[in-house]
C-alpha cells in the first residue's frame, strides 16, 4: 500500500477519524507492515498486547477457547478494522485469536508510536482523549442498561 492509502485508512478507523494529515502521517509512516498467509496465526488469546493491528486488507477469524477447551468463533474482521486498540494506551491481554482466512495486511501499530503521536500532535491526543473518554461512557451505559434488565 502506499503512503497515501496508508492514510486514508486510518483516517477511516474511529479512533482516526476527523484527524489530521499530518499525524495520520505519522502513524502511517512509523507503523510496520506484515502480510499474514491464510491459516497464520496474527495474535494468540490472553498474550500480552503491546500494539494495535489495523487489517489492510483480507480478514481474520477471531475466536476465544472456553473453560471446556472447545474454541469459538467470535467474529469474522475484514479491511478497516482495528485489533487490540486498548494496547496502545495501557498493558492488556489479548482477547481473541486472531487467524488470518486469506492472504492479508495489515500494520502493527506500537504503543510507542502512539505515545510519539500523543507528544508531538497535542490536538490529536485531545482527539483520541476524548474518543476514549466517549468509548468508556458508552460501555458504563450499556453496562447499566444491561444490569437494568437482571435487576
Amino acid at each position: 500500500m502506499a503512503l497515501t492509502d496508508d492514510i486514508r485508512l486510518l483516517s477511516q478507523l474511529p479512533l482516526f477519524h476527523g484527524m489530521g494529515e499530518e499525524p495520520l502521517r505519522l502513524i502511517a509512516f512509523g507503523a510496520d507492515r506484515r502480510h499474514v498467509s491464510p491459516g497464520q496465526t496474527l495474535f494468540r488469546e490472553k498474550s500480552p498486547a503491546e500494539c494495535a493491528y489495523v487489517v489492510a486488507n483480507g480478514s481474520f477469524e477471531l475466536t476465544t477457547v472456553d473453560a471446556a477447551g472447545q474454541s469459538n468463533v467470535e467474529a469474522t474482521v475484514q479491511a478497516g478494522t482495528m485489533l487490540s486498540e486498548l494496547a496502545l494506551v495501557t498493558l492488556v491481554e489479548r482477547k481473541y485469536t486472531a487467524v488470518a482466512l486469506e492472504e492479508s495486511d495489515v500494520m502493527r501499530i506500537t504503543r510507542a508510536l502512539f505515545h510519539r503521536l500523543i507528544e508531538e500532535y497535542p490536538d490529536a491526543g485531545l482527539l483520541i482523549q476524548n474518543r476514549i473518554r466517549e468509548n468508556f461512557a458508552a460501555l458504563a451505559r450499556q453496562t447499566a442498561a444491561l444490569l437494568g434488565r437482571f435487576s
